[in-house]
């Protein structure tokens, strides 16, 4: 389905010549001008706070993850720049969008939604726990958070690979079969936050655990390259080795949060993972200085979710100098040449997903070329912000005292489905993630499955 705005939008860019973004990367008011432009039109696609729409998603053809991603950068956005224009629509989406039983899994998106759907909402409420953003009535952020930790930890398969989760939660959606390092990485990342905001070393535990299962298993190699996932099936002994940025950008979110609660060799030891994690991916994700979804963006195959790939990794990064400020100059340096190719790959009727300078007629992308380019463009105040609060600095109250707050939501048995191999396009399978290049480059999917359950055992996991 094609919005009229947006068909609007594109007839307008016909008839009249459109001009980039004029970003000065030294100003905060240029900064913020921009930023504040890019975040008019990311909303732009966004029409859920209308009379008769359903709150929190996004039209056609973007998935239920995709709203949850945007809420996160505007999130940011706010914390940055200081506009708190779109808090409402933030608040109210996330609250909307929660279920019945404030875990994020809403029943009508049982179809589009996996264990990486489901964090990545986590995450966005996360956010909003971390930066204090105005709390709903209801309960606090962190403890929408925490119900999603709580269900995934029960998740956790140890049948086969030796651990990890699963991409779907329920056996029949494609892609169940599959063990990737989105699902995993974002419960690294979410365990890690929660640790640093509650001080609950439980949380700590499960990101040690995560991590270190990751590596083992061969989705992060010697050289901190981070791969796609493997077949649960063939026990993960052969690793697709596709190489997403936003993959990488979890894990090197993850590992920051928790260089920051560590200390003496443990600190360390995350430094180390945190350094490999950087230079790798710094490099293989910024040729030339410029954030790129190397696996697609070059031979324009990317799918509608691997355009705002890049745009969750420049967050992630900025993430990462909130809570180790020492990696800020290698990250700073890429976010600055970035943003000012975003900024002129932007005009008032979209951006560009190709930034190099090639593409200066196709400034009508949609939301993940709008969301890329604000996170880097708003990323460059990052020098001025504040550290993310936590509970005893000042945080929204929370309920993850050492016990388990997530409720259940609708439970349910999963088997194996007889489905092996990678995930294939279905319609209602995410194409976040693809057990080989020709379906994650070629196919169009979505995201799957809904299980919940007792959030309470997620304690005796460890």
């Amino acid at each position: 389905m094609v919005r009229a705005n947006t068909l609007a939008a594109l007839v307008a860019f016909s008839l009249v010549p459109v001009r980039a973004f004029d970003l000065d990367v030294t100003s905060d008011d240029s900064i913020k001008s921009t930023a504040s432009s890019i975040a008019r039109v990311l909303v732009g696609f966004y029409n859920g706070n209308e009379t008769g729409e359903v709150p929190g998603i996004l039209a056609d053809p973007y998935y239920w993850w995709n709203a949850g991603a945007m809420w996160d950068t505007l999130i940011q956005y706010w914390q940055l720049t200081g506009d708190g224009q779109y808090n409402g629509i933030v608040s109210q989406a996330l609250q909307f969008q929660q279920g019945d039983h404030g875990d994020f899994m809403p029943l009508n998106e049982t179809k589009t939604l996996g264990n990486d759907d489901q964090a990545t909402w986590a995450l966005a409420a996360m956010s909003a726990a971390e930066q204090n953003f105005p709390a709903p009535e209801s309960k606090s952020w962190v403890s929408l958070a925490d119900a999603v930790f709580n269900e995934q930890a029960v998740r956790w398969d140890t049948q086969t690979c030796g651990g990890g989760l699963r991409w779907q939660i329920f056996s029949f959606n494609n892609g169940y079969n599959y063990k990737n390092s989105i699902s995993n990485g974002d419960f690294f990342q979410l365990a890690s936050r929660l640790a640093r905001f509650t001080g609950n070393t439980t949380y700590s535990d499960w990101a040690s655990k995560v991590y270190n299962w990751t590596t083992s298993v061969g989705f992060i190699d010697d050289e901190y390259n981070v791969y796609d996932g493997a077949d649960a099936i063939q026990n993960c002994t052969s690793i697709s080795k596709i190489q997403f940025s936003y993959v990488a950008g979890t894990y090197i979110s993850g590992a920051a949060h928790m260089y920051n609660i560590s200390s003496g060799d443990e600190q360390e030891t995350w430094k180390t993972a945190l350094d490999g994690l950087l230079k790798t991916n710094l490099d293989l994700f910024f040729p030339k200085g410029i954030a790129t979804e190397v696996s697609c963006e070059g031979q324009e195959t990317c799918n509608v979710d691997m355009h705002s790939m890049k745009g969750i990794f420049g967050q992630n990064l900025v993430d990462t100098i909130k809570v180790a400020p020492y990696t800020s100059s290698d990250i700073v340096k890429v976010i600055t040449s970035t943003a000012e190719a975003a900024a002129d790959a932007c005009s008032s009727t979209g951006c560009a997903l190709a930034w190099n300078g090639k593409n200066d007629d196709t400034k009508t992308g949609g939301v993940g070329e709008s969301l890329n380019a604000l996170s880097y463009v708003q990323g460059l105040l990052v020098g001025k912000a504040a550290a993310p609060v936590t509970g005893a600095t000042g945080g929204s109250a929370s309920n993850s005292n050492g016990t388990a707050t997530g409720t259940s939501g609708a439970s349910s048995t999963s088997t194996n489905s007889s489905t092996s191999g990678s995930p294939t396009s279905s319609g209602t399978a995410a194409p976040t993630t693809s057990g080989n290049v020709a379906v994650a480059l070629g196919s169009q999917m979505g995201m799957g499955g809904v299980m919940a359950i007792a959030g309470s055992m997620a304690w005796f996991m460890l």
